[in-house]
């Protein structure tokens, strides 16, 4: 599946939900989500630009592979596959025995909204403040995902230049 967004840091997350709230977008999904990263042993995730990430979430947890960002795209755009994981635990371990080395956990507080075909999530970060991301999945909503997801940003407000890097490069370049 393609992954096609925008984040932006915002200092309100209140103004975005008011807004959200009112164009009746429904009731939000607010989970607590803990992922945790991992380097492969035979790469360099953080040389390849690609990701490994087990995240917690809701009595959940999801084993995710990141591709490399896509150059083509002017936001950020990236392969990503996704699988359900019976048990995060031995899933930890299994990467673990495989020589994979736990790079860095991001615990966030994220509201799950549907607007317009889009998913717009709210994010408390630990350690990284307040964002916005709206995400416009693999199966465009619109014949061009990019306007798409920008016409989106417009509507509710998010302003400034969009971050390409994940909360992760976020979170590690952080002194």
């Amino acid at each position: 599946m393609l992954e096609i967004e925008i984040k932006a840091r915002v200092p309100d997350l209140d103004l975005i939900r008011e807004r959200i709230l009112l164009s009746h977008a429904g009731t939000p999904v607010r989970v607590h989500e803990k992922d945790i990263y991992y380097n492969a042993p035979h790469r360099d995730f953080g040389t390849t630009d690609e990701a490994l990430r087990l995240r917690y979430a809701g009595g959940t947890c999801i084993l995710t592979y990141k591709g490399k960002k896509m150059q083509e795209y002017r936001l950020k755009a990236r392969e990503e596959l996704n699988c359900g994981v019976e048990s995060g635990e031995m899933m930890e371990l299994i990467l673990r025995r495989l020589g994979f080395l736990r790079v860095a956990e991001v615990e966030k507080w994220r509201e799950y909204y549907s607007y317009r075909g889009a998913t717009v999530s709210l994010d408390e970060v630990k350690g990284l403040g307040s964002f916005v991301e709206i995400e416009a999945p693999g199966s465009p909503a619109a014949e061009n995902p990019e306007e798409f997801v920008r016409a989106i940003a417009k509507e509710l407000g998010v302003e400034g230049e969009p971050i390409l890097a994940s909360y992760l490069e976020l979170l590690l370049a952080t002194p």
